[in-house]
C-alpha cells in the first residue's frame, strides 16, 4: 500500500500554499494564532518538515503492510486492495476537507466501486476492512511519534522554565510559591467505552513506535529495523482486532492500570523534576506540602448505570492499584539501596535519622539482625531496608485482608513519605544535597504523586438511588413519607437529620435489597480507608444532581457508615469528614442552577461544617457529554462557561475555594479538544490552582501511549493551570465589553439551542438515527463493561441513549452532528439582530475563539457526500427531510464560521494538516462504501451471517482509526 498524492492533490496543495500567506495575515489580525496552532496540533502535525518525515515513515509502513497482505492473502488480495484504493481516490477527488458537499466525485468510479464492494463475499470484505484498518493503525502511531517530535522541537527543551521565569517576573516569587503550595492537577482516567482497539493491538503498536523512534529525525532504516517492523506488522495482522467477549470491570481495571503505572513511575516524576529545576533556576523551591500532579481514576468506582461495579469489584480494583503502586515504590527503593552507600566514617547523619533508626530497630528487630552486619556504618541503606520491609508487610497485609499494624506496615503514604523525608533532610544537612537531588528526590516525587494507592478512585452513583435507600431507612424506623416529599421537603428533613446524632440503621439489617446495596458502597469506602488509607478513595460524585437534597442525602448515608460527622450545637467545630461530596451537573438545565445549588448547600449549617472540615474546599463536576446531547454544543459550552462564573462567585461569598472537575469526552461533541485551550478559555477567577479533568477512551492511548506525548500533555496542562490561576483572576477586557459579549453570546446560544432542540425533538429522529448509523453495532464491539443504554430505556428513544453512542453513530457516518449543529443558526440570528460587529470583536475572547476552533476542526472531518450514501441506501425516503435539515444547518454553520475566521475553507492556514486529512479521507472512502453495503445486507438478511457481522464490525474499527476517534 502506498500514500503518494495524486496530481490533483499536488495542484490543490500548491493552491492552498499560495492562499496561506493571505490567510495568515488575516489570522494574525483576527485571532490568537498560538491557540489555533495548539488546536491544529491536537489533530496532527502542522509543519512541513514534520509532515514530510511522517509521510516517509507511513510509506515505509505501507510498503511492509503490502508484503504482509501478499504473504497472508496472496497477490490477488493486494491487487484488490490497490484497486479499491485507486477507485476510492477517484471518488474522493477534489477537496474533501473543504467541509462542503461538492457532488459525488467521479460518478463512474463511484459506481464501479459500489459494484465491486457489493459483490465481495464476507470473507473478502473482512480482509479488505482489515487491510485499511491496519493501515490507519500504523499511520496513527507514526503520526503520534512525529507529533511528539514536532512538539519537542517547537516548544523547546524547557517549557516549564520559560513559564516560571515569566510568572516570577509578572507576579513575583512569593505569589508563585503560594499557588504552587496548593496546586493540584489531577487527570482522571475513566473506562467510558470509546477505545475500539484492544490492548493487545495497542501493545504491538507501541512496539512499532519504539522501533520507528530509533534514530530520531532519520527516515533511513537499517535491515534490522526493517525486519523488526515487518515482524510487528505480521503480528498486528495476525491479532484479532475484535474482542472475543465483553470486557469485565476487572479487564478495564488492568488496562487502565497499565497507563497509570507508566505515568506514575516515569512521566509524572519527569515533569516534576523539570518543575523543580525551573524553580531552582528562579531561586525558588516547591513547598514541602505541595502535590502538583496526582492521578485519579473511575474504573472500579463508577457505578452510575453500570450494574457490574459491585462493592467487591471496587475493593478488587483498589487492591490492583495498590499492588502496582507498591511495585513502583519497591523498585525505586531497591535502586536507593544500591545507590546510598554513604558511610558515617566519612560524613555524619542527622539526629532525626538516628532516632528513626532506633525506633525501627525496636519495631522491626528481624530487619536489624539481618542487615546490621553489612550496613552498620551505612545508615541510609539500613533505613531503606526498614522501608522495604514495611512495603512488603503492607502488600502482605492487603493480600491477607488483615488490619494495619502501626510501625510494621504502612496505611496510606504519610508515614512512607515521612521515612523518605528523614533521609532527605539528613543528607542535605551533611553535605549530601546533590546526592539528595538524585534518586532520593525522584523517590519522594513519586511517593507524593501516587502514594501507595497509584490513583485516587472516585465513586459515582445516581442521585435517585440515594433517596430510594433513605426512604427504606426511614420506613425501617417507622417514619413514612420520605418518598413523597418534594425537594424542599427533603432538604429540610435531611438538614435536620445531618445535625442529629441518632442512627437510622443501627444494628438492624436493611430488608430492601437495593437500599442494602447502596449502603454497602459506603461500608466499602470505610473498609477501603482502613485498608489503603483515605487518599485511595475520598471522592463521592452525585450524578444528575438537581438540588441540595441530592448531596445532603449522600452526607446522611455517609454519616451512617461512619465516614463523617457533624459536631454538636455546643461544639460545631468538632465536625469531621473523610469524603469530598461532589455534585455533578450534567444537563443545561442543571448547569444553569449550579450557583443556586451550591449557595443552598453552603448555606446549610451542617454541610458548611463538613466543608470546613475538608479545608474549606468544595469540588464540583461539570458534565460536557450529556449537556451537549441535551442542548447542543453551543449551549453546552456556554452554560458550562456561565456555571463556572456562578460557582466562582458563590464560593467567594461563602469564603470557600472550588475545585472544578471537568467531565470532558474525547470528541468535540463530548467536550473534547485541546484541554489546555479549554483552561485558558475559562472565565477569569474560575481556575484556582486545582484542576481535575477526565481522560477517557481513545484519548488515553492517543495522549499517553508515547512517553513524550504523555509528558507534553501533563506539562501543558500544569502550565495552563498555573497561568490561569496567577494571570487570569481579573477580566482581560473592560466590564462593558464583556457585558456586550455576554449579551451577544446569549442570543447565539438561545437560537442555537432552539435549532438543535427542533432537530433532536423531531418525532422520527430515533428512526432516522438508528437506520442511518451503525449505532446498534456498538454493543457488539465489546468496547466497555457499561451498557450503551440507560436501564429501562427503549430502543427507539434517544432519551435513554448515552452520549457516547449518540456521538459514535453520527461520527461513523461523517455527519458529526453533535460537533457543530446549531451554531450556524445561532450566529446567523445574532448577525440579523445587528450583532455582527460584536461577533467580530468576540474573536478576541478566548472562550469564543476556543468554541470556533473546535467546531472548525469538526467541520473539517464532516463529509455530507459520504453521509448521503448512508442515507440513500439505508433510510426510508420519507425521512429525507431530516437529512435536509442536517445539510441546511451544516451549510449555515460552515459559512458563518468561515466568515468569522476570515477563511474560504476550514484549516486554510494549515495546508500540511489539511493534506494529512485529505490522504486519510481517501483511505476512509472504501471503508464507508463497504460499511454501507454490509449494513444493507445485514438488515435485509433474515439471519445474521457471523462472517458478515465480523466484517461490519471491522469497518467500524477502521473508521474509528481513520478519524482518530469514536465519539
Amino acid at each position: 500500500m502506498t500514500v503518494e498524492p495524486t496530481d490533483q492533490e499536488r495542484d490543490e496543495l500548491q493552491r492552498y500554499e499560495l492562499q496561506r500567506d493571505d490567510d495568515d495575515r488575516r489570522n494574525s489580525q483576527r485571532h490568537n494564532v498560538q491557540s489555533r496552532d495548539t488546536q491544529a496540533r491536537h489533530a496532527g502535525v502542522v509543519s512541513e518538515p514534520a509532515h514530510n518525515a511522517l509521510r516517509a515513515d507511513i510509506r515505509r509502513l505501507g510498503s511492509l503492510l503490502g508484503q504482509t497482505l501478499t504473504q497472508h492473502g496472496g497477490a490477488q488480495l493486494l491487487e484488490l486492495v490497490e484497486r479499491v484504493r485507486t477507485l476510492s481516490r477517484e471518488v474522493a477527488g477534489g477537496d474533501r476537507i473543504a467541509g462542503r458537499d461538492r457532488g459525488s466525485g467521479a460518478p463512474a468510479a463511484a459506481a464501479e466501486l459500489d459494484r465491486l464492494l457489493a459483490g465481495v463475499d464476507p470473507g473478502t470484505a473482512t480482509q479488505l476492512a482489515r487491510a485499511f484498518t491496519t493501515f490507519f493503525l500504523l499511520a496513527n502511531v507514526a503520526e503520534q511519534l512525529h507529533r511528539a517530535r514536532e512538539i519537542a522541537d517547537e516548544t523547546g527543551a524547557d517549557p516549564l522554565g520559560e513559564l516560571i521565569r515569566r510568572l516570577t517576573k509578572e507576579v513575583g516569587g512569593e505569589a508563585l510559591t503560594e499557588v504552587l503550595g496548593r496546586t493540584e492537577l489531577r487527570p482522571v482516567f475513566t473506562a467510558h467505552p470509546t477505545e475500539a482497539s484492544r490492548q493487545s493491538v495497542l501493545s504491538t503498536l507501541r512496539q512499532v513506535a519504539d522501533v520507528l523512534d530509533r534514530g530520531p529525525g532519520s527516515t533511513a532504516a537499517d535491515p534490522h529495523t526493517e525486519r523488526r517492523l515487518a515482524q510487528l506488522i505480521d503480528l498486528l495482522w495476525q491479532t484479532d482486532e475484535i474482542r472475543p467477549g465483553k470486557p469485565t470491570v476487572a479487564d478495564e481495571t488492568r488496562a487502565i492500570a497499565y497507563y497509570l503505572e507508566r505515568l506514575g513511575e516515569s512521566t509524572v516524576p519527569d515533569v516534576l523534576e523539570q518543575l523543580d529545576l525551573a524553580l531552582e533556576a528562579a531561586e525558588l523551591q516547591l513547598p514541602e506540602q505541595a502535590r502538583p500532579i496526582q492521578l485519579g481514576c473511575w474504573v472500579g468506582g463508577d457505578r452510575d448505570g453500570n450494574p457490574n461495579v459491585s462493592p467487591a469489584v471496587t475493593m478488587d480494583a483498589l487492591r490492583l492499584y495498590a499492588d502496582r503502586a507498591l511495585r513502583i515504590q519497591t523498585t525505586l527503593l531497591d535502586e536507593l539501596v544500591q545507590e546510598l552507600g554513604v558511610s558515617t566514617r566519612i560524613v555524619g547523619m542527622s539526629e532525626g535519622l538516628r532516632q528513626s533508626l532506633a525506633q525501627d530497630r525496636r519495631l522491626l528487630p528481624e530487619v536489624y539482625d539481618r542487615y546490621i552486619r553489612l550496613n552498620a556504618e551505612e545508615p541510609y541503606r539500613l533505613k531503606c531496608s526498614y522501608i522495604l520491609a514495611r512495603l512488603a508487610n503492607t502488600r502482605d497485609r492487603i493480600a491477607a485482608d488483615q488490619p494495619h499494624r502501626p510501625g510494621i506496615d504502612y496505611l496510606g503514604s504519610d508515614e512512607f513519605i515521612a521515612d523518605l523525608e528523614v533521609m532527605d533532610r539528613s543528607l542535605r544537612g551533611h553535605l549530601g544535597g546533590r546526592i539528595a537531588d538524585g534518586t532520593v528526590a525522584r523517590v519522594l516525587r513519586v511517593a507524593k504523586a501516587i502514594g501507595l494507592h497509584l490513583a485516587a478512585l472516585d465513586i459515582r452513583e445516581h442521585a435517585e438511588r440515594h433517596h430510594a435507600a433513605l426512604a427504606a431507612l426511614y420506613r425501617q424506623v417507622g417514619e413514612n413519607g420520605y418518598a413523597q416529599l418534594d425537594r424542599a421537603g427533603r432538604t429540610r428533613r435531611l438538614s435536620v437529620e445531618l445535625l442529629s446524632h441518632r442512627p437510622l440503621t443501627g444494628r438492624f439489617d436493611v430488608p430492601d435489597p437495593e437500599a442494602a446495596e447502596v449502603l454497602a458502597v459506603f461500608d466499602t469506602l470505610r473498609e477501603a480507608h482502613r485498608t489503603f488509607g483515605e487518599a485511595a478513595a475520598h471522592t463521592y460524585i452525585v450524578s444528575m444532581a438537581q438540588g441540595a437534597d441530592d448531596v445532603l442525602a449522600v452526607a446522611v448515608l455517609a454519616r451512617e457508615a461512619g465516614l463523617l460527622g457533624v459536631g454538636s450545637t455546643d461544639d460545631p467545630e468538632n465536625s469531621w469528614s473523610k469524603l469530598d461530596l461532589v455534585p455533578l451537573f450534567e444537563t443545561a438545565t442543571e448547569l444553569r442552577k449550579a450557583g443556586e445549588l451550591l449557595d443552598e448547600l453552603l448555606s446549610d449549617p451542617g454541610y458548611r461544617e463538613l466543608v470546613r472540615a475538608r479545608g474549606d474546599l468544595q469540588e464540583v463536576m461539570l458534565g460536557y457529554s450529556d449537556s451537549n446531547k441535551d442542548a447542543g454544543i453551543t449551549t453546552s459550552q456556554w452554560e458550562i462557561h456561565k456555571a463556572q462564573r456562578q460557582l466562582r462567585d458563590v464560593a467567594a461569598a461563602h469564603q470557600v475555594r472550588v475545585r472544578l472537575f471537568h467531565g470532558r469526552g474525547g470528541s468535540v461533541g463530548r467536550g473534547g479538544g485541546p484541554a489546555a485551550e479549554a483552561v485558558a478559555a475559562s472565565p477569569y477567577g474560575a481556575v484556582d490552582a486545582r484542576m481535575k479533568v477526565t481522560e477517557q477512551g481513545e484519548v488515553i492511548s492517543d495522549k499517553y501511549s508515547l512517553p513524550e506525548l504523555a509528558e507534553h500533555n501533563l506539562t501543558i496542562m500544569l502550565a495552563a493551570t498555573l497561568e490561569a490561576t496567577l494571570l487570569h483572576q481579573t477580566s482581560r477586557v473592560p466590564a462593558s465589553t464583556l457585558d456586550r459579549w455576554n449579551e451577544a453570546m446569549q442570543v447565539v446560544s438561545e437560537a442555537a439551542q432552539t435549532a438543535y432542540r427542533e432537530f433532536v425533538g423531531h418525532p422520527r429522529l430515533p428512526e432516522f438515527f438508528t437506520s442511518a448509523t451503525p449505532v446498534d453495532e456498538l454493543g457488539s464491539l465489546n468496547v466497555g463493561s457499561r451498557p450503551s443504554k440507560r436501564p429501562g430505556s427503549g430502543k427507539a428513544s434517544l432519551d435513554g441513549l448515552r452520549a457516547i453512542p449518540w456521538v459514535f453513530g453520527w461520527t461513523q457516518t461523517r455527519m458529526v452532528v453533535p460537533g457543530w449543529y446549531g451554531l450556524g443558526t445561532g450566529l446567523q440570528v445574532a448577525r440579523e439582530a445587528g450583532l455582527g460587529s460584536t461577533l467580530d470583536e468576540m474573536r478576541d475572547w478566548a472562550f469564543f475563539r476556543n468554541l470556533l476552533g473546535n467546531v472548525e476542526m469538526t467541520l473539517a472531518k464532516t463529509d455530507l457526500r459520504i453521509a448521503r450514501s448512508y442515507v440513500s441506501a439505508l433510510v426510508d425516503p420519507a425521512l429525507q427531510p431530516l437529512f435536509e435539515m442536517i445539510t441546511a444547518e451544516h451549510d449555515r454553520t460552515l459559512s458563518q464560521v468561515l466568515a468569522l475566521t476570515g477563511q474560504n475553507i476550514p484549516l486554510a492556514g494549515y495546508p500540511q494538516l489539511r493534506r494529512t486529512l485529505q490522504v486519510r479521507a481517501a483511505y476512509l472512502e472504501p471503508l464507508h462504501h463497504l460499511q454501507v453495503a454490509l449494513l444493507a445486507r445485514r438488515r435485509d438478511a433474515a439471519e445474521t451471517d457471523p462472517d458478515l457481522r465480523r466484517a461490519l464490525l471491522l469497518t467500524v474499527n477502521g473508521i474509528v482509526a481513520g478519524l482518530r476517534n469514536t465519539g
